[in-house]
């Protein structure tokens, strides 16, 4: 499980690598038993028409008089309640490209017409998030903790006071699950999770899935790497905690990944290497992070790495470290990998 006093992690890399969490995960210091107890959804009207309540997966139930109207939520959930028909009030987390237009994690969002609180890990403007008159805060969560994710530790107790909060966890657990929690959030919150929209998504969430699944069943000589860059280092994944990750090795694939013993420096998520040292695991396909905060593959200019045979081959793809919980975004992600492990040449 995930070691909660890892303070050497520097901000950066823990930040940068893909799947890591973020540096308020790494200095949480308090567990919570009811961390993965997966919580639950009373059933409620449409908005504004009755109490609503929402169990989250902290354990921890949230009553109010009525479903909440002025939603504040981290970038990643926005978009996934976005994709169901929910539109929030004001957001926290990476929203917003140097040049103004939407950030990956803000999906489909409409990003001039919310209100930003914070763009990058630490900024959250609590004056501002007070104006909105807010009724419930909405995160994720990347640790056992019950830590909100991008919820700057300074000022939680502060944030804490101005509404409730519920968290979706996205720690130690596969895809499916989270997707399905997110679903049921957006639903108490007055989505039609019947809408014909929503029921193609997810039957085409499923399709890919066991595209997936097929692909890595005929093809298991195929070793995939999840990776991701910064600066001076070369972030190598595990395969557990991440909920994508996690999904994959269910599904089959062949995941290329450090010894349970390195991992453990950093609480089971990731090595880092150094760009000399970057071919120490040899892959036929290369899923990278594609947050804004990495270097992305074309932007790379180490000869190490450019040397690697899945690099020469053209055989490097995105990967989604932090999902947009809802199915419409998640089905490429599978497509994408089902895709890559069927037309992927053997180079390792």
């Amino acid at each position: 499980m995930f070691n909660a006093r890892a303070t050497h992690l520097t901000r950066r890399g823990v930040l940068a690598a893909g799947g890591a969490v973020g540096l308020g995960a790494v200095l949480a210091a308090c567990g919570d038993d009811d961390a993965k107890s997966g919580g639950s959804a009373e059933k409620t009207n449409a908005a504004g028409s009755g109490p609503w309540s929402f169990k989250d997966d902290r354990g921890e139930t949230v009553k109010l008089d009525k479903a909440p109207a002025n939603i504040v939520a981290f970038t990643g959930v926005a978009a996934a309640l976005f994709d169901y028909g929910i539109e929030v009030k004001g957001v926290f987390g990476p929203t917003k490209t140097k040049d103004g237009k939407a950030d990956v994690q803000a999906g489909d969002m409409d990003v001039s017409k919310v209100t930003v609180l914070g763009n990058v890990y630490g900024q959250f403007n609590v004056e501002k998030y007070a104006t909105l008159a807010p009724d419930v805060l909405i995160s994720t969560m990347f640790d056992d903790a019950g830590t909100l994710w991008y919820v700057p530790a300074e000022s939680k107790d502060k944030i804490a006071k101005l509404a409730p909060s519920v968290g979706i966890s996205v720690f130690d657990r596969q895809l499916p699950g989270p997707l399905e929690r997110m679903l049921a959030l957006a639903e108490s919150l007055g989505a039609d999770v019947k809408a014909a929209k929503t029921v193609e998504a997810k039957k085409n969430f499923e399709k890919a899935a066991e595209r997936l699944r097929a692909a890595a069943k005929a093809r298991p000589e195929i070793k995939v790497l999840a990776g991701s860059a910064s600066q001076d280092i070369f972030y190598v994944s595990g395969s557990n905690l991440s909920i994508d990750l996690e999904y994959f090795k269910a599904l089959g694939v062949n995941l290329v990944e450090p010894p349970a013993k390195v991992l453990k420096a950093s609480g089971g998520w990731f090595e880092n290497l150094s760009w000399e040292n970057v071919d120490k695991y040899p892959a036929d396909v290369i899923i990278m992070d594609d947050r804004t905060a990495t270097i992305q593959p074309a932007d790379i200019t180490e000869a190490t790495w450019k040397k690697l045979p899945a690099v020469k081959a053209g055989q490097v793809i995105g990967r989604t470290p932090e999902p947009i919980l809802s199915y419409a975004k998640c089905t490429p992600m599978l497509n994408n990998l089902a895709e890559a492990i069927e037309k992927a040449k053997k180079v390792a």
